[in-house]
């Protein structure tokens, strides 16, 4: 079965991939559109230059840059731009690949996928199922040991983590099986 399709993403969340021949900015929510619909102005008034660039406009944050690729704390990541719960420590992993990794978001609907033919690549793009903000790609078959075997590469600058009660002391914290960094 082509990897775009819904029986591949076995975790949580199926939402179902389009194709951005049809939609090159693709919608969220059951209806079509996106829950949360700001003009291209607000979004530009309440982001900053870099998270516009790569939450509007599908930018890519150089890696082993972003304040989330190495943290290990215990929270929920949340959309940087709408607030929407999409990711949990408990999901995170060690992928050595210079962007926070998870091998499966909080819950079926959070994100929406979409064919992603940009660069030359032929990839599965991630996008915040509230706002349709640009959140990374996901990736499948890599050989992680993780659950799904899925990697959701995911731009810190997309992410605003909420730590849970008192797990900024756990920040330096390392977990033992290298699978989880929650």
């Amino acid at each position: 079965m082509s990897i775009f399709g819904n029986n591949i993403f076995g975790n949580k969340a199926t939402h179902a991939v389009a194709d951005p021949a049809a939609d090159s900015h693709g919608t969220g929510g059951e209806d079509g559109g996106a829950a949360v619909q700001k003009s291209d102005a607000q979004w530009r008034e309440e982001l900053t230059p870099e998270e516009y660039r790569v939450l509007r406009q599908a930018g890519t944050e150089r890696p082993y840059t972003g304040e989330y690729w190495d943290t290990h704390t215990a929270g929920v990541y949340q959309c940087r731009a709408c607030g929407t719960e999409l990711f949990t420590s408990n999901e995170k992993f060690d992928s050595h690949c210079g962007w926070p990794s998870f091998w499966a978001p909080l819950a079926e609907g959070t994100v929406r996928y979409i064919h992603d033919r940009t660069m030359g690549m032929d990839r599965v793009e991630v996008r915040c199922g509230a706002c349709d903000s640009h959140l990374g790609h996901v990736f499948d078959g890599e050989g992680y040991g993780t659950p799904t075997d899925q990697r959701y590469c995911i731009n810190s600058v997309s992410l605003r983590l909420v730590p849970k009660n008192g797990a900024e002391a756990a920040e330096g914290t390392v977990p033992t099986d290298g699978t989880t960094a929650g």
